[in-house]
């Protein structure tokens, strides 16, 4: 039976923020792996978001999906922030085998981390090292890059789906990092609860950030998600 794996980044983002995942999944399987770029988006330089809206990068996952299934026998989605939120969309609607959600933006902007997160800058500021921050570096381009009505069109996203996540009957394994700054990390204990599929797990990154493909544990949760991918037991 022939497996594809479709990977979706997530909002004002591209691929690479899934890329080490992706590239853990290819260099152990044979699976056919795509990692779409969403509308408007892609590299942080190239960011052109105005005038697309949600439909734009729902349909982008659909016809991603639809292009992936005439290749394949079963789909696997994996979907990081937005991303995720997209990836219970196309579970809803489409056959899904199994879904890996990161840091899935069901809910939004953990204040005590974000503030944590802006007082490095800050202190990074005082020291003359806020242009190293690579914190700093990533919110600077997007303040820069992401007009707010396409943020209003991420959130239009979430409120679309929020409604049928206790619905989606399909198993499941989140990670979220305990130290994310943009989604608080109640959020995934919040989805695995919601989620009715028997077959779930979690997995909290304790030093984990959003961009949790980069988290210092990736060696830990990569073979942990790829054994779930499987089919193979935690006891196996």
């Amino acid at each position: 039976m022939s497996i594809g794996v479709l990977m979706l980044h997530g909002f004002s983002g591209g691929p690479y923020e899934i890329m080490p995942l992706a590239n853990f999944i290819k260099e152990n399987t044979d699976w056919i792996i795509e990692t779409p770029t969403f509308t408007g988006h892609g590299d942080m330089d190239i960011l052109s978001l105005k005038g697309y809206k949600a439909e734009h990068w729902l349909m982008d996952a659909e016809i991603a999906y639809r292009n992936l299934a005439k290749k394949v026998d079963k789909i696997f989605v994996i979907g990081f922030s937005m991303g995720g939120i997209i990836a219970l969309y196309l579970a809803k609607r489409y056959p899904v085998s199994k879904l890996i959600l990161l840091s899935a933006a069901v809910k939004y902007i953990a204040p005590a981390q974000l503030l944590k997160d802006l007082r490095a800058m800050a202190e990074d500021a005082i020291n003359g090292r806020l242009k190293d921050n690579e914190l700093f570096k990533r919110y600077e381009n997007k303040i820069k890059n992401v007009p707010a009505s396409s943020t209003v069109q991420f959130m239009k996203i979430v409120s679309q789906v929020e409604p049928y996540i206790h619905t989606i009957d399909v198993p499941v394994f989140i990670v979220q990092g305990q130290c994310d700054g943009i989604v608080p990390s109640a959020t995934a204990q919040l989805l695995y609860d919601q989620l009715p599929s028997n077959e779930k797990q979690i997995f909290f990154s304790v030093n984990g950030k959003h961009h949790i493909c980069y988290s210092d544990d990736c060696d830990t949760w990569f073979p942990q998600v790829l054994k779930f991918l499987l089919g193979k037991n935690k006891s196996d």
